[in-house]
């Protein structure tokens, strides 16, 4: 297409806040309007960054080619069917929704109408993913931690869907979408009336492994990812988006060399910086207007879906004794 896409937002709370400020800077987009069920929040958004605050969403999404929705996971669907039944392309943030019923529908609605429908998985855009990039190989190890202070924001599910999700999509989109065949967990409600804290081991069919770790109940944030590969090893540090790639030195022969430095070599790992989230923004404003594919499509959020619920249901089968049982 020519010119400007009419773009809108839907929910505009601590994270919709951001996709309106991005969009709004966009050389390829026209922020029409935002939405929120907070009208005081959405005219306070809308005055911020120079927009219209719509009182109906369906008032926004007649004049708009297209929407970012940020609105509470519970109501993705349902919002989410709104906007592609109303001929408008979507990006959801994660998780795609709440339900496969609902992600299902999701998809189906998207394809039966030829609409973009991504999935904000924002990882995918991380600094340190695009630095490692290049030295991916058949990655047979995944080892991840992800930790964050409690805030009541988010707690309307469990942490495997408001955190661990972006770690095992980020797996099954490095080994390629291999069949799972095997997923055991643990975890436990601590200050919410959902899951914490959990962790979880994921077999796959190609012989992939991921032990998968999160919390929100830490003091300080981390976000760390280590992979193994034949011959390599990455430890990425996903929150400061740095990283190293460790692989043997050409040439090494088992029994030589007086010291690890002689066997393995440091590739410092490095990629321009830029905002995850603007990214992943300008990718769905790109593919709209048909000048790339969508990096994290509808498909991929309900793999990443189902993946998660396996891991919610792993839990369930496998409590957490009490002190005296």
């Amino acid at each position: 297409m020519t010119g400007r896409l009419p773009i809108g937002v839907i929910g505009v709370g601590a994270l919709g806040r951001h996709h309106a400020r991005h969009l709004a800077s966009f050389h390829g987009a026209e922020l029409v309007g935002v939405y929120d069920v907070d009208q005081a929040r959405a005219r306070a958004v809308a005055a911020e960054v120079g927009t219209r605050a719509f009182d109906d969403v369906d008032a926004l999404l007649a004049q708009v080619r297209a929407v970012s929705i940020a609105v509470p996971t519970p109501h993705h669907g349902v919002v989410g069917l709104r906007a592609l039944a109303a001929g408008v392309p979507v990006l959801m943030e994660k998780p795609l929704a709440a339900t496969l019923v609902e992600a299902d529908q999701l998809v189906r609605t998207a394809a039966d109408r030829a609409l973009q429908l991504q999935v904000g998985h924002i990882e995918r855009f991380n600094r340190a993913l695009r630095a490692a990039h290049d030295h991916f190989g058949d990655i047979r190890y995944f080892e991840s931690t992800r930790l964050a202070p409690f805030q009541p924001r988010g707690t309307d599910v469990a942490v495997v869907l408001d955190l661990m999700i972006h770690d095992l999509d980020l797996v099954l989109h490095l080994t390629g979408g291999a069949e799972v065949t095997d997923v055991r967990a643990s975890g436990v409600a601590v200050l919410s009336s959902h899951l914490d804290i959990a962790t979880a081991r994921v077999e796959f069919g190609n012989g992939a492994v991921a032990m998968v770790t999160s919390s929100r109940m830490a003091r300080e944030r981390v976000r760390r990812l280590r992979m193994f590969q034949p011959n390599g090893y990455f430890s990425l540090d996903l929150a400061a988006g740095s990283g190293e790639f460790m692989r043997l030195r050409p040439g090494w022969r088992p029994g030589s060399g007086a010291g690890l430095e002689e066997v393995v070599e440091h590739v410092a790992l490095t990629a321009p910086d830029a905002d995850a989230l603007a990214l992943e923004l300008a990718s769905f404003v790109a593919a709209v207007r048909g000048e790339a594919e969508a990096v994290v499509t509808g498909e991929e959020g309900r793999a990443a879906l189902a993946l998660a619920l396996r891991v919610t249901e792993a839990v369930a089968n496998n409590p957490v004794p009490r002190p005296g049982s």
